[in-house]
């Protein structure tokens, strides 16, 4: 799903492969298509904490490699 504002009076979304006229979509679908943008925003943000947190694991763990070293 894409919004491609060809000028600023027509944005359009693509769906799916078709276009269509968000000016012309009844408030029902327009409320579909801002939920939908939502949920793909809140599933970037959640990306990318679960990234972070994957980062963050790995630096303990090298952390912890390094303080069992002088372990016997």
């Amino acid at each position: 799903m894409s919004e491609n504002p060809n000028d600023s009076n027509k944005p359009v979304l693509t769906f799916e492969g078709k276009e269509y006229l968000i000016n012309e979509l009844s408030k029902d679908i327009k409320e579909s298509i801002k939920a939908l943008q939502i949920a793909e925003t809140q599933l970037k943000m959640h990306q990318d904490t679960l990234r972070l947190l994957s980062i963050s694991r790995n630096a303990l763990a090298n952390q912890l490699r390094e303080k069992l070293k002088n372990v016997a």
